[in-house]
């Protein structure tokens, strides 16, 4: 598997725990040695992993939580630390999302992730994620 096809492989297991509300998967998708940053839409900016974590278990104990599929999602790799873009579709809408990914002991985990509203899009191209 190439290191992209590995940081795609992440990020759609961020997606999964995401969307199945499993929370020992998303603990375990974030980066335990490097800073990790987490802005949820309309949130102020979580900076260390234990709010983090807590943030995610309180999204997933919530009933009206949205449901997510992830799309279009683009890696751009730096070394031990790789980028990607996609665009996240949930009930009411579609957000742009950036997850940082970082190489932690051979294996890429998640080292932030910001989410917002999609206001203008230049083209309507969308391309469903291989988990969809």
């Amino acid at each position: 598997m190439t290191d992209q096809d590995a940081v795609l492989a992440a990020n759609l297991e961020f997606y999964r725990a995401f969307a199945m509300r499993d929370l020992a998967a998303m603990d375990a998708l974030w980066a335990r040695q490097a800073p990790v940053a987490c802005l949820h839409p309309g949130w102020a900016a979580l900076k260390d992993r234990e709010a983090i974590i807590e943030s995610w278990a309180g999204i997933f104990s919530n009933p009206d939580a949205p449901r997510i599929a992830c799309f279009d999602e683009h890696a751009f790799l730096y070394g031990d630390a790789a980028l990607v873009l996609c665009e996240e579709e949930l009930e009411g809408g579609t957000l742009a999302a950036s997850n940082l990914f970082v190489r932690e002991d051979g294996v890429w985990r998640i080292a932030h992730h910001q989410a917002g509203q999609i206001v203008r899009r230049q083209s309507e191209r969308r391309h469903p994620s291989r988990l969809n």
